[in-house]
């Protein structure tokens, strides 16, 4: 099977987004996947109002559980092993991909297949087991036609949004050996699903993602449409999920709000077909589900973000991707011009708590600061806002003020001519006679201003200074008043 390609330079944002705005093709679908995605959402939140009080609820479960964090992680830990799931702590990716590989050595596992998780492909899992000679197989059915692909991701809920039917086709017929060239939709998810079928019952160990981590009773609930998730944490007598630090809420019933919102924001369903809540292996007595069972909680940088205050909202996130589908910017570049994980707006905040600054500094900017992410968003996160924040860090190496301490990467995206124009800025701007000479120069040789002004011209006329600085025009049009009233007068 083709492995899936490795995350792209984020650094490459620019260039692959001009090569995406390029292609007419990529253009049209995504344009028109995400005008049917926010249809649909709207549809299932009618009226204004109702969709405030439930994201205000949502908002309120999200903050309460972030602001007792370190509780309920330590809580969630105790109620596991009471139920027989074996915790692990990650402080990486690195950390995360060698409890893995010490699950798979000791249980002697050839292959893993996979239900749909973006923390998975946050560490690269398929890549780092590959290198150790274990087969990581997709099942979710965007993600596997990916795989085969040796593709990537481009949105968190419908990962293979940028294929199109002649692609899938294309891919079944080179990649699975009598599968035939078809453009029946239907028949090629039955091909999909046989094609899977045999791995599920060879394979000896599951992974998951988790949606929700529920700290009073220690169940891990899982939210899919296709059922494979269910029979990749079932099947096999091994089930590792997987799922950031974040995730963690407190009680049971504060599930039913947010899968509400998640549903309905995602996909535009009231309710998934399937709702997984997972409460330890299989007991004496119990006919199926796994004879053990992991939990990997990663922090990857979640606790940068953690720390901070100003950045701690990003965490709210129930990983929906309605602000990819509202975001003007993401419907015409697409999920893989991001270069990361997960991208569109959430991406742009939290790429650069996983990553750093330095590797994601075009991120942040990559947005028209619309406003429509930070509307649509059903726990209440100010995206725009953060994306200002993050924006400000990127060109001041000094925390900012209730900042405890600067993000990785601080101030990586000022150049030392930037720096030195601000300099120069500030140094004008303190000394008025300076200030004054340098006006007048500036209309002096105003002829000589060049034609082309780094980025401020790609897309706006070439800066001049004006004939007569505004002081001086006011000046001569008040003393013109002047004048005027004493001939009056006179």
């Amino acid at each position: 099977m083709t492995d899936t390609l490795p995350l792209a330079d984020p650094a490459a944002f620019h260039r692959n987004a001009r090569r995406a705005v390029a292609d007419p093709h990529l253009r049209g679908s995504f344009r028109g996947a995400m005008d049917f995605l926010m249809d649909k959402r709207a549809a299932q939140f009618p009226e204004r109002a109702g969709f405030e009080a439930l994201r205000d609820l949502g908002r309120a479960i999200r903050q309460h559980a972030l602001a007792n964090l370190p509780a309920l992680l330590e809580r969630l830990e105790e109620r596991l092993a009471a139920n027989g799931v074996q915790v692990h702590w990650a402080e990486d990716a690195a950390d995360a991909n060698r409890i893995f590989a010490a699950i798979a050595e000791r249980h002697a596992a050839a292959t893993m297949v996979k239900g749909k998780s973006m923390v998975s492909e946050e560490i690269e899992l398929n890549h780092r087991m590959a290198e150790r000679g274990v087969e990581c197989v997709e099942t979710d059915m965007g993600e596997y036609i990916l795989q085969l692909d040796g593709d990537r991701p481009s949105h968190i809920i419908m990962p293979a949004i940028h294929k199109t039917k002649e692609d899938v086709a294309a891919i079944f017929d080179t990649h699975l050996p009598g599968a035939g060239y078809t453009e029946d939709v239907d028949e090629l998810i039955a091909i999909g699903r046989r094609s899977l079928r045999s791995r599920f019952k060879d394979a000896r160990i599951g992974v998951s993602g988790v949606n929700f981590l529920v700290a009073e009773t220690g169940s891990l609930v899982l939210v899919e449409n296709e059922g494979n998730g269910r029979m990749a944490t079932s099947v096999p007598d091994v089930h590792v999920a997987i799922t950031g630090i974040e995730k963690v809420i407190e009680k049971l019933e504060h599930v039913a709000p947010l899968y509400t919102l998640l549903t309905r924001s995602a996909t535009g369903q009231a309710v998934t077909t399937y709702l997984n809540v997972i409460t330890g292996p299989r007991r004496t007595g119990e006919r199926d589900g796994p004879r053990e069972l992991h939990l990997v909680l990663l922090d990857n940088g979640r606790t940068q973000a953690y720390r901070e205050a100003r950045f701690r909202e990003t965490l709210q996130c129930i990983r929906c991707g309605a602000c990819m589908n509202h975001c003007p910017v993401y419907a015409r570049v697409g999920g893989l011009s991001y270069g990361t994980t997960y991208p569109g707006p959430i991406g742009s905040i939290i790429s650069p708590h996983l990553m750093g600054l330095d590797a994601t500094r075009h991120l942040p900017t990559a947005s028209s600061l619309c406003g429509a992410c930070g509307e649509v968003c059903p726990v209440g996160i100010p995206i725009p806002e953060l994306l200002t924040r993050l924006r400000e860090a990127g060109r001041h190496d000094r925390p900012a003020p209730g900042q405890d301490a600067p993000l990785a990467g601080q101030g990586s995206v000022a150049s030392w001519r930037e720096r030195m124009t601000w300099k120069a800025w500030r140094t004008l701007n303190v000394h008025p006679r300076l200030y004054r000479a340098f006006v007048r120069l500036a209309s002096t040789f105003r002829a000589l201003a060049p034609p082309r002004q780094a980025g401020w011209t790609r897309s706006r006329v070439p800066i001049r200074p004006a004939a007569r600085p505004l002081r001086e025009r006011l000046r001569a049009r008040a003393e013109a008043r002047v004048d005027s009233a004493r001939t009056r007068a006179g």
